[in-house]
């Protein structure tokens, strides 16, 4: 982290929050104070988070219901980190020139209203698109709200701001199969959305209570049109490689010519940005090493988190038999350890700096992944429940290292945009995670359950029939042919869950070894703790 002593001279547009109250001060109403931002926020943070992954028990419910093949219930989750992922740079300079109280309100009307749209939808492509949308408002709601709390806390204790924030997004994103287990059960895969309804309303009014006077921090720039256009096709052009992918193939001219807009675009950009005039993103921040690794870092974070919370649902439920509501029961160990473990986390920061606490958090996440990667179809829970709770550990610790090396390391006018890449970077892992993952799991299961089928007696499936099984063996369930008895259903059943868990192994085996290569990166981020002095200039 930046040192007081390492810092240039301030830059009078960073100065946006007022001298620490001395001993005499009074003490200032709630209303006035930094933490009434921290409440007001809280529950638009929440729900977006919550959303990344509540659909992830839902998944199966929504396929059953709508005919959704295993890329189209894919898409549903991408669908939504698309929208993320492509307008969150945007949206972070859409709040540091317009003002983040009012950008965040209306990502929390816009999120809310899409929500509702979601849980109309009569078909699997109008769901999609809905979650498209709903994931710009998101976009909007996100990097406005981390820029509220840049603007508002001295930086000796933004540590322990994102430490809290951090809680409240990793509760969220952990506890997402949890609720939505319990909805599904109870009442229906819609119900995950409605849900949004009373959340939102809340968001709102505390927002419009808490919040103070709308105020821009970058009012004299002019938005960078030319830039957004750019950076915009290169995510978009990234993410949609990363999710058509696993099931065209990589070698498919569409990921192919996917991946050759992404890069074209990119360096395009990149040559763009490199202009002294205002850009969308000034590339004198990435000068900065423990901002430029914590991006890094998030991505893999995001990787092990997406890709595991993804493809673990489909073994509780497919391979264990387990309801929508004791999956999402079996998941609290690491939800419970990612709310209880950030505020301590954040504590730390103030204390320490990021790197101790990250490095420590990735080789935890890195054993917790390890352990999954060892799982067999009769698993007992004690052994889950270590697991889990060694990643809901890891996570927490990451989640708040990076997120303040990133925000922490960059002026307050850039708050926002700031705020967009560590964002950006997380769905991008996440995408990263769910595909890269997902192509491990398919191709792993079309090598080896023709062997299994041909060590359980059965005869071995056609390369047709292995192609038409694929998406439902990746799901943990199996094909079961009209008229089966129930000696070769078991078989079948078997074969096809062994096959499963050869996949989902070598996935997560990928993803710790992901995370420890991580911790090593992590080492070389600067030590030092943030102090109130001045903040870097740009």
């Amino acid at each position: 982290m930046t040192t007081q002593a390492e810092q240039s001279p301030r830059d009078p547009r960073d100065q946006q929050h007022p001298p620490a109250a001395t001993e005499t001060s009074p003490r200032p109403r709630f209303t006035e104070s930094p933490w009434a931002t921290l409440v007001a926020i809280a529950f638009g943070v929440m729900m977006v988070a919550l959303d990344g992954t509540i659909v992830a028990v839902a998944n199966p419910a929504i396929g059953a219901s709508l005919g959704a093949s295993l890329a189209e219930l894919q898409w549903v989750t991408h669908g939504y980190l698309l929208g993320l992922a492509v307008f969150l740079i945007t949206a972070g300079k859409i709040g540091d020139r317009f003002g983040y109280r009012n950008t965040y309100l209306v990502g929390v009307v816009g999120f809310v209203l899409s929500s509702v749209a979601i849980a109309l939808s009569s078909g699997v492509i109008m769901l999609i698109a809905f979650r498209i949308v709903q994931g710009i408002f998101g976009a909007l709601l996100l990097p406005s709200a981390m820029g509220l709390l840049r603007a508002s806390f001295p930086p000796s204790k933004l540590g322990r701001a994102f430490g809290v924030f951090g809680s409240l997004i990793g509760a969220a994103t952990a506890g997402g199969p949890i609720l939505g287990g319990l909805l599904v059960s109870a009442l229906s895969w819609e119900a995950v959305f409605y849900i949004n309804v009373p959340v939102g309303a809340l968001a709102l009014g505390l927002g419009l209570w808490l919040l103070a006077a709308n105020r821009a921090t970058d009012a004299g720039s002019r938005m960078d049109v030319p830039g957004i256009v750019l950076v915009s096709v290169t995510i978009f052009a990234l993410v949609w490689a990363l999710v058509e992918a696993p099931s065209i193939g990589w070698a498919h001219p569409v990921t192919l010519a996917s991946l050759g807009v992404a890069v074209l675009f990119g360096a395009a950009f990149l040559v763009w940005e490199r202009r002294p005039e205002q850009p969308l993103v000034p590339l004198a921040l990435f000068a900065h090493p423990s901002l430029s690794i914590g991006v890094v870092l998030t991505v893999a974070m995001a990787l092990g988190l997406m890709g595991s919370l993804f493809f673990i649902t489909f073994y509780l439920q497919g391979v264990r038999g387990l309801s929508p509501a004791q999956t999402g029961l079996q998941l609290i160990s690491m939800t419970a350890m990612m709310a209880i473990t950030s505020p301590i986390a954040g504590r730390l920061l103030d204390r320490v700096g990021a790197r101790l606490p990250t490095t420590a958090g990735l080789l935890s996440a890195s054993a917790g992944m390890f352990l999954l990667s060892r799982l067999e179809a009769d698993t007992g829970v004690p052994y889950i429940s270590v697991a889990f709770v060694l990643l809901g550990v890891g996570l927490s610790l990451v989640m708040t290292g990076a997120t303040a090396a990133i925000i922490g390391n960059a002026p307050v006018r850039y708050a926002g945009v700031a705020s967009a890449l560590q964002q950006a970077a997380m769905q991008l892992g996440g995408s990263l995670g769910t595909a890269v993952l997902g192509a491990v799991m398919s191709a792993t299961i079309v090598s080896t359950l023709p062997g299994h089928y041909a060590a359980a007696g059965l005869a071995e499936p056609s390369a047709d029939d292995l192609s038409a099984m694929q998406s439902t063996v990746a799901q943990g369930g199996a094909v079961l042919p009209e008229g089966t008895d129930a000696a070769t259903a078991a078989a079948i059943t078997q074969a096809s869950n062994l096959a499963f868990l050869d996949g989902l192994q070598l996935a997560f085996g990928i993803a710790a070894v992901v995370m420890l290569v991580a911790a090593g990166l992590s080492l070389f981020m600067k030590a030092g703790r943030m102090t109130d002095g001045p903040a870097v200039h740009i």
